[in-house]
């Protein structure tokens, strides 16, 4: 897993992307189609038109890193908006349970109950 500090926003593209893409293609996408800065500390993640690979974007001090994942298994789901979207932000646990194959759309968040001592 992807170890990112607290409050990262992530950005995921909605659009298939071409994986023959590299730092520079990619870093067009994300400035072209999402209207992002690249050099934010944002992450931006990608997926291959069959959504059994991933890459990942991120600033880093001194340039930029690129992750490329292959699912051995299974796709990913990308998430459908219904305003037409190029991204979606999501958070830190929302991409772990992305990453591992949960369905974001069934997937439900439970309110913390808090103890009255």
């Amino acid at each position: 897993m992807i170890g990112l500090p607290d409050g990262t926003p992530i950005y995921l593209c909605t659009e298939p992307v071409d994986f023959r893409k590299g730092f520079d293609g990619l870093t067009g996408i994300v400035t072209t189609s999402l209207d992002k800065s690249v050099t934010d500390g944002s992450l931006f993640l990608f997926v291959n038109r069959k959504r059994d690979r991933i890459k990942a974007l991120w600033w880093e001090t001194g340039g930029l890193t690129l992750w490329y994942r292959r699912l051995e298994q299974g796709t990913v789901e990308l998430p459908t908006s219904q305003c037409e979207q190029a991204h979606v932000t999501i958070d830190s646990v929302e991409l772990a349970m992305w990453i591992a194959g949960v369905s974001l759309k069934s997937a439900k968040t439970r309110r913390k109950r808090m103890k009255v001592a």
